[in-house]
């Protein structure tokens, strides 16, 4: 299985990065701006909705995604939400895409082109390689573990935030927190931190690894959402743990906020305030 993940690793990306733009071609793109009130549904409230565009481009990419690479499975955040066993696929031994077709539903139902497609190709709990894609911004960040970040081609480099300057944190909508993490993420109100609620995880993750945002903190778990993102922070230099210390796992079961960041100072620094807090 290690020889047939590197080769595909090696021979098989650009063919990735091409089925993720056609399922936005043909899905997502085509209903942007374009979306009738039937078309728009709540899952679990006014802040959780889902549409015809991620129904269809999850089924699209888990066609076309699991086609590039026989005998991998998909774990899909549309496919989670009718089966919730689903996500247990996390913890097999077969390759796992993991999908969110439209991360940023609530901005793409409004109009706003703050919105993308995530996938990310994982091996027993280890990310491999991860797509980010914003249509409507012309964007497309790629990540491969060991081989670097790039966005439409050009290398992504986190850096450091500079001396003296408020950090700029993106947190989890306060809607979507627990009264403990609320508390934590409250340790963030000091002096020298700007911190709001996010929009799109994966924007945000990509604002990371650009070096226009310098961390978030983040209060829930769904693979989906931060697959693809972590990868992409972590190869253009940033860090990620959880308020345990370690590593975000895949599969859940996480000490929770957790974090990532430009790099390992500012990591620690808003991993203490938010421990303060909790």
């Amino acid at each position: 299985m290690i020889e047939k993940m590197e080769a595909f690793l090696k021979d098989g990306l650009t063919d990735v990065e091409e089925a993720v733009r056609k399922a936005a071609a043909a899905e997502i793109v085509p209903r942007f701006r374009q979306l009738a009130a039937h078309e728009i549904v709540e899952k679990h409230g006014p802040h959780d909705l889902v549409t015809v565009a991620d129904r269809r481009a999850e089924e699209h990419l888990t066609e076309s995604l699991g086609r590039l690479l026989p005998g991998s499975v998909v774990v899909g955040e549309e496919a989670v939400h009718a089966d919730p066993s689903t996500y247990a696929e996390l913890r097999g031994d077969a390759p796992v895409w993991i999908v969110d077709p439209v991360d940023g539903t609530r901005q793409f139902v409004h109009g706003d082109p703050g919105f993308c497609t995530l996938v990310a190709l994982a091996l027993r709990g280890e990310l491999l390689a991860s797509w980010t894609y914003a249509p409507a911004l012309d964007e497309m960040a790629v990540a491969v573990r060991g081989g670097g970040a790039r966005l439409n081609g050009d290398v992504l480099t986190a850096g450091s935030p500079a001396d003296g300057v408020p950090l700029e944190v993106a947190t989890s909508h306060p809607d979507f927190t627990t009264d403990a993490q609320k508390r934590a993420l409250l340790g963030l109100q000091v002096p020298g931190v700007n911190a709001r609620p996010c929009g799109s995880a994966g924007l945000e993750y990509l604002a990371i690894a650009r070096g226009e945002l310098d961390a978030i903190a983040f209060s829930w778990e769904n693979a989906w959402d931060h697959a693809a993102g972590l990868l992409l922070v972590a190869e253009a230099g940033g860090s990620q743990r959880t308020l345990e210390g370690v590593p975000f796992r895949l599969a859940g079961g996480n000490a929770l906020p957790f974090s990532a960041a430009r790099d390992e100072v500012t990591l620690d620094r808003v991993l203490g305030l938010l421990s303060a807090g909790a």
